[in-house]
C-alpha cells in the first residue's frame, strides 16, 4: 500500500500503528528512508513511546561497529537507508536470518525521493530484499509513504514490483501557507558576452534569514550545496552581529566572530562567507549525511556572490538599516496585503512582530516587502526600540541564533542542532536538502528556498517544513540566475494549481539491472524462478553478464564468479565506473572519492576542489592510477570545466510531427571531452582565463529526444539574417534549463547538442539527452511533453529582460564553446516554427 497525502497529515501514525503491532506480535519491521536525519528523528519518536517490547535501532553509517551485532541479533524495528541495505544487510543476509525470517512489514518513507537513476537502483534493491525474504519464508507487507507522489499507485508498483493499493484522501487540518516568489536584482557586473549578472540567491537568502531571525521568526533556509549552507549561515550571523553592535555599543565589534556552533574547523570565516558564492550543486550524498562527507562537485550555477555587508555597491546593509540613525528600510512598492501571524490567533510562542492588521503593519518604522504573483507582500521588521523580548535580553547571543546543518557534521552535532531548532534556542538554520524529508521540526514559521529545488515535489516538501500543527506559514522561493528559476518567478501558473511531476525511474535499464543481478547472484544463486522478480529484460541482461564472465551459468542457475564484492559494481548514487581517490599530496590523507565520469569536470588538473568547507587545488589527475593529488590552497577564484560534445544516432524508437519539424526519441552515443577550464574571480565573477586541458574523450550510450527542421522551414530565417547555428545553440541551452519542470531531474542530469547540419539527419537538429548510461527516463518524458516543454522554453526566452542573452535565459555554465554563438531572437523564431501560433 502507498499513502500519499500532504505534509503533517498523519502518515507516520498510519504506518507506526501496524508496525508496532507487528513487533508486539513477535515480528520485525524494516524502515527505509533516504536520509539519516529522518531515521534519527523516527527513532527519537519511537523511544518516546516507551514501549519496552519495541527494540528500535538505527543501522547506518553512524552506527558504531560495536552496536551493529546487537542490532542484528536483538532489534525488532530497524531503521536504515537503501545504501546500507545494499552494502551491509543483503550481502550478509545469513547474519540477518533471524530478523528476515520474522519480517512482517517494510516501510518505505518519503518514497518520492527515489527517482531517476537512484530510484532505479533502489527499485532493484527492493527486489533483492523480496528475494532474500523469500529465502527465509517471509513475505512482508510493503507500506510506502509520500507527501508528493504523482500517480502514487503506478509509481509504487514500478518501485517495488508489487501490486499496490493507494490512499490519497487527506482530511487533516492545515493552516495557510503564503508563497512568495523573489527575484534578486540585476547588478552592474557583466559576465560572458557582456551579459548582466544577478545578485546570487545565497546572498539574498542570507539577508532574508537575518531579517526573519531578527523578527523572532523561526526559519529554515534550504540551500542547494553544503558550502552554500555554511556561507549563508555565517553571512547571516555576521549581519546579526552588525545589528547588535549598532544597537549596543558594548557588543563586541562585528569583525569579531561570534562563538561558533558545531561546524567543521575549516569552515569559511564570516568575513569570507558574506561575499562567497554558492559553488556547488545539491549533493545527493547529503541524504546520507556520511560523516566522511563526500566531496562537493563545483557548481557553475551561481559563481558570483559579491555582496558582502561592506561592499560599496551592495544594497544597504543590516547595520545601516537597523541603527537608530537609519530607521527606514529599503522600501519596495507598498501593498496593504500583509502576512498573517504564522503562529495563528492562539499562539503561545514568543511575541511575534508579523502582523495580521495592515494598519498595524503600517505603523512599523521598518518594513520589508516581497513581490508575489499577486503583488508585494509585506511583513514588519522591528527596529531598535521594539526588539523582541527574547533578543532584547541578551544581544551577545544574537548571532548564535543562526547555524548551519549539512552532511559532514558528527551525528551527535546534528542531533544537537535538531534539538536546538525544536526548542527555539536556534531561530534560523541554513540547511541542505538533508532536512527536506519528514524530520519533525515543528514550530517553524518560515522557509527560504534558495534556488529551484528541482521539482514541484521538492518545493512542496520544503515549504511543508513550516506551519505544522495547523499553523500559518511563509515560504519564499528565491530565484537563481538560471532559465528555469527565471521562468518560474515570471510564470507562477507553472507552480500553483499544477500536479507534482510524475516520478521517473527505469528499473529495467541494463546498466542498472546488470550490477544488481550480479549482487543478487552473489547473495543467493539466481534461478529461473527468480527472473520475473527483476523484470522482462532480465534474460537478455543475464546473457550479457555471462558473456562478460561476471556470471557463470550452471544447471542450478547463475553464479557470481569473482572474488570481489558484487555490490561494488552498483554505485547507486553515482555515475558508475571505478571511483577516483582524492588524496592530499603532502600528507597522503584520503579526502574522499569522485565517481569516474565526474572526475573529468571536478578534479581535473588545476581544478579548485572543495571538501568539508576547505579549499584544495588539484595538482594532478591520474586516471590510470585512479587518483587525484591535491594541496591545500586559498585562491580568490574558482574553476569551471568546459567540454565539447559529439552525438550520433544509433536507433530511432519513435517519431512524430511537431509544427514544421519532426520530433524523435531513441538511442544515441554521446562522446564528450573536457577541453579546458575557466577561472572566475570569486567576488566579482570576473573572467581570469581559459586554461586548456588534455583529457581523453568519454563515450556514453544513452537515450535522447531531438527535433529536426527541414531546409524549407529554416530558409526564411536565414534570409532574415538569423544565425541558424546560434539560434539552435540558444534553443538547446534554454530547453535543457526548462526540462526539469516536466521531468523529475536536475539540469546536471541532462545534456544537449545542437548543429545547423547534423551528419545523421542532414538537417538542423537539436538534441537533449540523459546524462546517465542507458538513460534515466528524462528524455522520454521530454518527448511525451514536448509541446508544453518547448512552449515554456520559448516563454522563458521571451520574458527575460536582457537584450542578447544571459544566464537567466540562453547562456549555460556548462557550454564548451564559451556560449558562442548564441542568437536569442533566432531561438524564438526557431521555436515558433515548431509550436502553434500564440
Amino acid at each position: 500500500m502507498i499513502i500519499s497525502t500532504g505534509t503533517a497529515s498523519g502518515k507516520s501514525l498510519a504506518y507506526l500503528t501496524p508496525a508496532i503491532a507487528s513487533c508486539l506480535d513477535g515480528g520485525t519491521v524494516l524502515y527505509l528512508t533516504p536520509t539519516k536525519a529522518l531515521a534519527a528523528d523516527q527513532l527519537r519518536g519511537l523511544r518516546e513511546l516507551r514501549i519496552t517490547q519495541v527494540r528500535a535501532a538505527c543501522f547506518d553509517g553512524d552506527t558504531p561497529f560495536e552496536e551493529r551485532t546487537w542490532v542484528r541479533q536483538h532489534a525488532n524495528y530497524v531503521l536504515t537507508n537503501p545504501d546500507m541495505l545494499h552494502r551491509g544487510i543483503l550481502p550478509r543476509h545469513a547474519q540477518w536470518s533471524s530478523f528476515l525470517r520474522r519480517l512482517r512489514m517494510v516501510v518505505v518513507d518519503e518514497c518520492h525521493g527515489y527517482r531517476g537513476v537512484f530510484g532505479s537502483h533502489v527499485a532493484q534493491i527492493l527486489r533483492r530484499l523480496r528475494r532474500a525474504c523469500a529465502r527465509y519464508n517471509s513475505h512482508p507487507t510493503f507500506l510506502l509513504a509520500s507527501a508528493t507522489a504523482s500517480e502514487p499507485g503506478a509509481f509504487a508498483m514500478r518501485l517495488t514490483g508489487l501490486e499496490m493499493d493507494e490512499v490519497t484522501v487527506d482530511a487533516s487540518p492545515k493552516g495557510s501557507t503564503t508563497i512568495a516568489l523573489w527575484e534578486p536584482p540585476l547588478t552592474e557586473l557583466r559576465g560572458e558576452g557582456g551579459a548582466p549578472v544577478r545578485r546570487t540567491a545565497t546572498a539574498e537568502a542570507a539577508d532574508l534569514l537575518a531579517d526573519l531571525v531578527l523578527a523572532d521568526v523561526r526559519t529554515l533556509a534550504f540551500i542547494r550545496s553544503r558550502r552554500g549552507a555554511e556561507t549563508v549561515a555565517l553571512s547571516a550571523r555576521a549581519k546579526l552581529a552588525d545589528v547588535a553592535f549598532s544597537i549596543s555599543p558594548s557588543f563586541p565589534t562585528p569583525n569579531t566572530p561570534p562563538v561558533p556552533l558545531p561546524t567543521p574547523t575549516n569552515a569559511p570565516t564570516p568575513t569570507q562567507a558574506s561575499g562567497a558564492p554558492d559553488l556547488t550543486p545539491e549533493d545527493p550524498q547529503d541524504h546520507l549525511q556520511d560523516p566522511r562527507s563526500p566531496q562537493d562537485p563545483q557548481d557553475p550555477q551561481n559563481p558570483r556572490d559579491r555582496r558582502s555587508p561592506q561592499h560599496p555597491q551592495s544594497r544597504q546593509n543590516l547595520q545601516d538599516r537597523r541603527s537608530p540613525q537609519h530607521p527606514q528600510d529599503l522600501q519596495d512598492p507598498q501593498d496593504p496585503q500583509n502576512l498573517q501571524d504564522s503562529q495563528g490567533a492562539q499562539s503561545t510562542q514568543s511575541q511575534r512582530d508579523l502582523r495580521d492588521d495592515p494598519q498595524s503593519a503600517q505603523t512599523q518604522q521598518d518594513q520589508h516587502n516581497i513581490i508575489t504573483p499577486q503583488g508585494p507582500l509585506t511583513w514588519a521588521i522591528p527596529d531598535a526600540p521594539n526588539l523582541p523580548s527574547s533578543l532584547d535580553s541578551d544581544l551577545t547571543d544574537l548571532p548564535n541564533k543562526i547555524a548551519a546543518y549539512r552532511a559532514g557534521y558528527l551525528a551527535e552535532d546534528r542531533r544537537l542542532l535538531e534539538k536546538a531548532l525544536r526548542a527555539g534556542t536556534i531561530m534560523g538554520l541554513a540547511t541542505t536538502n538533508a532536512l527536506e524529508l519528514g524530520v519533525d521540526v515543528s514550530g517553524l514559521d518560515a522557509v527560504l528556498i534558495a534556488g529551484w529545488p528541482g521539482t514541484r515535489a521538492s518545493l512542496w516538501q520544503q515549504a511543508g517544513r513550516a506551519g505544522r500543527d495547523g499553523q500559518d506559514a511563509l515560504a519564499v522561493l528565491i530565484a537563481r540566475d538560471d532559465p528555469l528559476d527565471t521562468y518560474l518567478v515570471h510564470h507562477p501558473q507553472a507552480l500553483f494549481g499544477q500536479p507534482v511531476e510524475a516520478i521517473v525511474l527505469d528499473p529495467g535499464n541494463p546498466y542498472v539491472l546488470g550490477p544488481h543481478l550480479c549482487a543478487a547472484a552473489a547473495e543467493i544463486p539466481l534461478t529461473e524462478d527468480d527472473l520475473p522478480i527483476f523484470g522482462p529484460t532480465t534474460p537478455d541482461v543475464l546473457a550479457d553478464l555471462v558473456a562478460q564472465n561476471l556470471l557463470r551459468r550452471r544447471p542450478a542457475g547463475w553464479f557470481w564468479t569473482r572474488r570481489e564484492r558484487a555490490t561494488d559494481l552498483a554505485d547507486i548514487r553515482g555515475g558508475g565506473g571505478a571511483p577516483i581517490q582524492v588524496v592530499e599530496s603532502s600528507t597522503g590523507r584520503l579526502l574522499g572519492s569522485v565517481d569516474e565520469p565526474s572526475a573529468h569536470t571536478t578534479v581535473h588538473t588545476g581544478a579548485i576542489y572543495l571538501h568539508q568547507g576547505e579549499t584544495f587545488l588539484v595538482e594532478l589527475l591520474d586516471l590510470e592510477a585512479g587518483v587525484a593529488l591535491v594541496s591545500s590552497a586559498n585562491p580568490d577564484y574558482t574553476t569551471f570545466a568546459r567540454d565539447i560534445t559529439d552525438i550520433s544516432i544509433l536507433s530511432t524508437e519513435r517519431s512524430t510531427a511537431l509544427g514544421s519539424g519532426t520530433l524523435h526519441f531513441g538511442e544515441v552515443e554521446v562522446t564528450r571531452q573536457v577541453v579546458s577550464y575557466l577561472k572566475r574571480r570569486l567576488q566579482s565573477g570576473e573572467m581570469l582565463g581559459d586554461e586548456p586541458l588534455e583529457l581523453p574523450p568519454r563515450t556514453l550510450r544513452t537515450r535522447a529526444v531531438w527535433w529536426t527542421l527541414p531546409a524549407s522551414a529554416v530558409a526564411p530565417l536565414a534570409e532574415a539574417g538569423i544565425d541558424l547555428g546560434g539560434a539552435a545553440h540558444a534553443a538547446e541551452h534554454a530547453s535543457i534549463g526548462l526540462l526539469p519542470l516536466f521531468a523529475t531531474c536536475d539540469r546536471w542530469d541532462i545534456g544537449g547538442v545542437s548543429t545547423e547540419l547534423h551528419a545523421d539527419t542532414g538537417l538542423l537538429t537539436v538534441f537533449v539527452y540523459d546524462g546517465h548510461e542507458g538513460g534515466a527516463g528524462f528524455a522520454e518524458r521530454g518527448y511525451a511533453r514536448a509541446t508544453d516543454w518547448l512552449t515554456a522554453t520559448r516563454e522563458a526566452i521571451l520574458s527575460c529582460e536582457c537584450e542578447r542573452g544571459c544566464p537567466s535565459c540562453i547562456q549555460s555554465p556548462k557550454c564548451g564553446n564559451g556560449n558562442e554563438p548564441l542568437h536569442k531572437r533566432g531561438a524564438v523564431r526557431l521555436l515558433d516554427t515548431l509550436l502553434p501560433p500564440r
